[in-house]
């Protein structure tokens, strides 16, 4: 299959690294951590307190404590206080507008992963709840149309 092609300045730029201006890059800056993204299936599968994320990453508490402090300070994650009876103020992690926007990324991951990384756990099905029909990610253009790998155009935009 042909590469994906290079429009505009992209295409001049071929062998010239584009650093942080890649949104790949940036994004890797961010949730580039294993155990980032690990912090962030987690909260997605409904785990909100330090503790419970903790044990079901099997991180240590201050892998997780560092990792969290970036999804809050990057703006996928927030803290909200909640006390327990008799307890001291905690704060549990909750999804941000743009931490919602970031599922598609892990049900990427987990995609290629159960396509390309046999676990010897078995897989995951991720269904809809509405119809139980599996669920899966297309590449589509604005149009509404699917579209192939050798059908990609990635053209750079300069900000003004």
């Amino acid at each position: 299959m042909p590469p994906v092609q290079l429009a505009g300045a992209l295409a001049d730029r071929r062998d010239v690294p584009l650093g942080d201006h890649c949104p790949i890059d940036r994004t890797l800056q961010v949730v580039g951590h294993r155990t980032s993204l690990l912090l962030l299936r987690e909260v997605f599968y409904g785990a909100r307190r330090f503790d419970a994320l903790v044990k079901r990453t099997g991180m240590t508490e201050a892998v997780a404590s560092q990792r969290l402090r970036g999804l809050v300070e990057a703006g996928l994650l927030t803290r909200e206080p909640y006390r327990e009876e008799g307890q001291r103020t905690r704060h549990e992690y909750v999804l941000t507008a743009s931490g919602h926007a970031f599922l598609p990324v892990l049900v990427a991951l987990i995609e290629w992963g159960q396509a390309h990384v046999p676990g010897a756990r078995g897989e995951l099905a991720i269904s809809h709840a509405d119809c139980g029909e599996r669920v899966r990610l297309e590449v589509r253009c604005t149009a509404g149309h699917v579209v192939p790998e050798d059908e990609l155009v990635v053209e750079g935009r300069r900000k003004l």
